[in-house]
């Protein structure tokens, strides 16, 4: 039988469960308790009303929230762009191929190369509160490159996405046309055994519309479920598309009309916004504020990756989008865990409730609101993920 750990003296407890606390989205209780028991929360609530249990930690009047969901990210590479990065600070002009670098590094690293940069970036993002997290593929665009990142991710994680469909490969940019062949035929009979979702970026210079639409519906047909990279560089289908398909996400959502927003708002489809790309590109900010004024969910991720946003840190990313998109601490913070949740469409992640896993993040703060308040200081003082405590 396992055995059972309270967290006691929580100054402020973020559960994201509205019945519970001041009856907030954040669910937020004050003076508070977590009992975990195996893998699972057991009971949340007032420290004073905790049950008895064989192990106590005393968070010492410091903040718990649920452990970060990060539903965007794209770890199975090789290499970095260190140039483009700095030619893009310095007002240079680059011209290395961006996506086709990495693409160049990945098939030419061995599978032990890959795997040991996934581990190291899924270290870092733990020891930020991260406890869940999706991985791409996208940086082989050939049959046995993807397929092995996506063998490589699921030994790692069950939220693996295919995304072959990342931009046409460089020996068949002549004819885009055959690589979608190849991307809804040979490569994902062999990848779909692997992942859970299918992406694709939408967007001029990689897929348009029709292709998208062609690449995803093949892909629900071997059981995958979508999401898109959409509206990220420009106006676009992407984000209806994506209502279209009951995808789980419409990802970077930049460039929104007032129809995207309310498809959006009228849908399951969750509106992931990406704010390390506009930090490290210098481009637009989302705006989630108008997003969830419509009532549309919203989730925030980091979309870690060499090229256009390589942080993996979700607490930088919750500063930036108080700071630049409109967001309030908490909406936030709910939406880097709840938000990022909804985006996967798990309900056991992403909340402190009974029943769902006990991954939680100990802030060495007194509030959840610390996160923007204090941006680029460390404040995660310990990390349980599935009951075990790893930070």
């Amino acid at each position: 039988m396992s055995s059972s750990t309270v967290i006691t003296n929580i100054a402020a407890l973020v559960t994201n469960d509205p019945s519970l606390g001041d009856h907030s989205p954040l669910g937020l209780v004050r003076d508070a308790a977590v009992v975990i028991e195996g893998d699972r929360v057991v009971w949340t609530g007032e420290s004073s009303k905790a049950p008895a249990t064989d192990n106590r930690v005393d968070a010492d009047g410091r903040a718990v929230l649920p452990g970060f969901v990060d539903s965007h990210s794209h770890l199975l590479f090789a290499g970095d762009r260190t140039e483009e990065f700095n030619a893009r600070m310095s007002g240079r002009p680059y011209s290395a191929g961006g996506i086709r670098t990495t693409v160049a590094a990945t098939r030419a690293a061995s599978d032990a190369e890959l795997e040991a940069g996934l581990t190291r970036y899924l270290a870092e993002a733990l020891r930020q509160g991260t406890t869940t997290f999706e991985t791409k593929s996208g940086y082989g665009l050939t049959t046995a490159d993807e397929s092995r990142a996506l063998r490589v991710a699921a030994r790692h994680t069950d939220e693996v996405t295919f995304l072959g469909a990342h931009i046409v490969a460089p020996e068949l940019a002549d004819d885009p046309a055959a690589y979608v062949d190849l991307v809804t035929g040979e490569m994902l009979d062999a990848c779909a055994p692997h992942a859970r979702w299918i992406d694709v970026f939408c967007e001029k210079g990689a897929f348009d519309g029709d292709q998208a639409r062609a690449i995803l519906t093949a892909g629900k047909a071997r059981g995958l479920h979508p999401r898109i990279h959409a509206n990220q560089l420009s106006y676009g289908p992407g984000v209806r598309l994506a209502v279209e398909l009951d995808a789980a996400s419409a990802d970077h959502c930049t460039h929104l009309t007032d129809a995207d927003v309310d498809a959006l708002a009228n849908s399951r489809t969750v509106a992931t916004l990406l704010p390390g790309a506009e930090f490290s590109t210098r481009a637009q900010w989302p705006d989630a504020r108008r997003l969830i004024d419509a009532s549309a969910t919203v989730a925030l991720s980091t979309d870690c990756n060499p090229g256009s946003s390589f942080t993996s840190s979700v607490p930088f990313c919750i500063a930036l989008a108080v700071r630049d998109m409109g967001m309030t601490p908490d909406e936030a913070v709910w939406s880097a865990t709840a938000g990022g949740a909804a985006a996967l469409r798990r309900e056991d992640v992403g909340r402190l409730v009974p029943g769902a896993y006990a991954d939680l993040t100990l802030l060495d703060a007194p509030s959840h609101v610390h996160l923007a308040y204090r941006p680029g200081v460390p404040l995660v003082a310990g990390v349980w993920r599935r009951g075990v405590r790893k930070v």
